[in-house]
C-alpha cells in the first residue's frame, strides 16, 4: 500500500509557529510532485488579531482577504512549485475540513499550536479538532529544527519512523502509512505496542508474572505478523513491547531513539477513558519531539475523495 500525496494543504493563522508548516509543505510537494495549497481561514470572532473592528463587516472581509492573499504569496517566496492560495471565512477547523473534501486533498500540514490565549484553552486547538474531522491524514509539525527538513537541501530527511500500534483499526492503517513512508525514504521502522500494567503489578503471584511475560511474547509476535514479508526486504524493522502509560512511553521512546516522525491512528481502544482524560494521540501530538502523522480509518482513498 504505497501512499501518494498529490495535493497538500498547509494551514496557517499567520502566527510565527503556524507559519512553520510552509517548509514542510514545500518539501513534501517537491518530493511527491504534488500541488500545494496555502490555507488561511479568517475567523470573524477574532477580528482584532487583524487589527480590525466590526464596523463594516463586508468591507473588512474584503480587505482582510486581500491582505491574507498578499501575505501567502510573500510566505511562499521564491519556491517554484505548483501552488494556490485558499482563503475562507468561518471556524478554522470546519472550513479546512470542508476545503479538504471539496479539493480531494491527500494531506494536511498543521502546527501543534498557533495563536494562544483563553479562547484556545476553552475551544481546544485547531489541530486537535482537525485530527477528528479530516478525511485525509494530518501531519502535526514542530519547528523546522525539530523536523524532517534537511537544513542543507531543504528536502525531506526521514530516517527513523516510530509507529504506535494498539491493534485497533486506526493503528493498523497507521502502520500502512508508516511502512509506505519507510519505503519511500528508506527509513528504519520502530513498531511499538505499549502495555498498561496492572496497578498492583508488584503483588502478582509468580505464576501470574510468568503469564504476563508470556503475554509480552505473544503481543510481540502479533506485532511482527502485521508487517508484510516483502516489507522486510526494503526496511529495517524493530518491534518492541513497552510498559506504562502509552503516550508517556511513546514520547519517551521518540526522545531516546531520536525519531524523525511518529505515526499514530486517531482512534484506539479505551474510548471512555479517552473522553475523560484525552486520547493517547492528543497527548503525543502535544508533547512529541518530532512531527506526528495521524490517520483515521474514516479516511477515504484519494480517488474516492476526488470523485
Amino acid at each position: 500500500m504505497r501512499m501518494q500525496f498529490r495535493s497538500i494543504v498547509c494551514a496557517t493563522d499567520f502566527s510565527e509557529h503556524s507559519n512553520r508548516t510552509i517548509p514542510y509543505g514545500v518539501a513534501i510537494a517537491r518530493e511527491f510532485g504534488a500541488k500545494l495549497y496555502l490555507c488561511h481561514v479568517i475567523d470573524l470572532t477574532a477580528l482584532t488579531i487583524y487589527g480590525e473592528f466590526q464596523i463594516d463587516p463586508v468591507g473588512q472581509q474584503t480587505r482582510i482577504r486581500q491582505e491574507a492573499n498578499e501575505q501567502l504569496e510573500k510566505m511562499l517566496g521564491p519556491h517554484r512549485i505548483q501552488w494556490e492560495p485558499l482563503i475562507a471565512v468561518g471556524q478554522p477547523a470546519a472550513e479546512i475540513t470542508r476545503l479538504v473534501d471539496e479539493k480531494g486533498i491527500d494531506l494536511v500540514v498543521s502546527a501543534t499550536r498557533g495563536r494562544s490565549g483563553l479562547k484556545r484553552l476553552i475551544l481546544g486547538s485547531v489541530t486537535q479538532r482537525l485530527m477528528r474531522t479530516l478525511s485525509c491524514p494530518l501531519l502535526a509539525v514542530q519547528g523546522p529544527e525539530q523536523g524532517i527538513i534537511d537544513p542543507g537541501t531543504a528536502g525531506i530527511r526521514l530516517k527513523k519512523i516510530l509507529i504506535g500500534c494498539d491493534f485497533s483499526e486506526d493503528s493498523v492503517l497507521a502502520l500502512k502509512y508508516g511502512l509506505s513512508l519507510a519505503q519511500e525514504f528508506e527509513a528504519e521502522v520502530h513498531l511499538i505496542h505499549v502495555m498498561e500494567p496492572p496497578v498492583y503489578h508488584d503483588l502478582l503471584k509468580p505464576s501470574e508474572q510468568t503469564q504476563d511475560i508470556a503475554l509480552t511474547d505473544v503481543l510481540k509476535e502479533k506485532l511482527e505478523r502485521l508487517v508484510p514479508g516483502e516489507a522486510r526486504l526494503w526496511c529495517s524493522l524493530q518491534a518492541e513491547i513497552l510498559r506504562g502509560r502509552p503516550y508517556e512511553e511513546l514520547v519517551a521512546y521518540a526522545h531516546v531513539q531520536d525519531m524523525d516522525m511518529i505515526v499514530l491512528g486517531v482512534r484506539g481502544y479505551g474510548l471512555v477513558r479517552s473522553f475523560l482524560m484525552g486520547s493517547t494521540t492528543d497527548r503525543v501530538v502535544r508533547n512529541a519531539p518530532c512531527s506526528v502523522l495521524t490517520v483515521s480509518a474514516q479516511v477515504h482513498s484519494p480517488d474516492e475523495r476526488r470523485t
